[in-house]
């Protein structure tokens, strides 16, 4: 599933549609009825939170995307390509379209239904009105595992696995510890590094997390080859030698997800 940086990018990527008119279509047909009420419409915004993406269009109507494990978008130059049936929306401008497909969410809303989906997430590192000490208000009452307290969206939006991993290694958190035992230095020092890192994500359209002195070229390693590439400390790299201790990259399942860590640089 997409993290918070690629639907950040894809709220920038968006937003080169806003001005003039678009068409607005479904070729799958399930988001037909609500594509035609968009007709020649403009929009005007784009906007995410966490892992959900807001289009926004004239008269307050919002199209809310969320990718889930499936969806995906592809950007393209015009003249649009005749359509797949797997297209569940497009937007057309005169010099490119988008098309979206396979998305858990893309419905039609108004301002209170986009309201409802913002009431119920919790800050995110990449949003100006983000509140870190909202989050760390229930961290730290929880007995829950700060590893799944950063997934939880409800408490922290946007962070998934990977910034999860990577961030807790970075600053030597055992994943197992509860929330509860988090100091507010080490949330403040978690939190301003997931903003610096979920903005370079942004930036760079990838997520890395090693340090300058810790990427190949510092090192003398050969570089990290994975389908999602980035360079990486943890993630992904189980049974692997930790980049800085050299003890073995362990994982387990937490929460229905793989945990990644490292025993002896994340001590409880």
């Amino acid at each position: 599933m997409p993290e918070g940086h690629t639907i950040h990018r894809l709220a920038q990527d968006y937003a080169r549609f806003t001005g003039g008119p678009l068409r607005v279509s479904s070729p799958q047909g399930k988001f037909a009825a609500a594509a035609a009420l968009l007709a020649d419409a403009a929009l005007t915004r784009t906007e995410a939170h966490g892992k959900h993406l807001f289009l926004g269009f004239t008269a307050d109507r919002w199209i809310h995307i969320h990718l889930g494990l499936f969806g995906k978008v592809t950007f393209g130059p015009a003249p649009a390509p005749p359509p797949t049936d797997t297209v569940r929306l497009r937007l057309a401008a005169p010099a490119s379209y988008v098309d979206l497909r396979g998305p858990t969410t893309c419905a039609l809303i108004g301002d209170e239904e986009k309201q409802a989906v913002h009431a119920r997430l919790g800050p995110d590192p990449l949003r100006a009105d983000a509140d870190p000490q909202a989050a760390y208000a229930r961290v730290s009452r929880s007995r829950t595992t700060i590893a799944a307290l950063l997934m939880d969206q409800k408490i922290i939006a946007g962070v998934g696995n990977v910034y999860r991993a990577e961030v807790l290694f970075r600053h030597r958190v055992d994943p197992y510890r509860a929330g509860r035992t988090v100091t507010p230095a080490e949330w403040d020092a978690i939190w301003s590094d997931l903003v610096a890192l979920m903005r370079q994500g942004v930036r760079d359209n990838r997520i890395d997390t090693v340090r300058p002195e810790h990427t190949p070229e510092a090192m003398g390693r050969p570089p990290r080859v994975d389908d999602h590439g980035g360079e990486v400390y943890v993630y992904r790299r189980a049974h692997q030698p930790c980049h800085l201790c050299g003890d073995a990259v362990r994982t387990a399942d937490l929460a229905a997800r793989n945990l990644f860590w490292c025993p002896t640089c994340q001590k409880s």
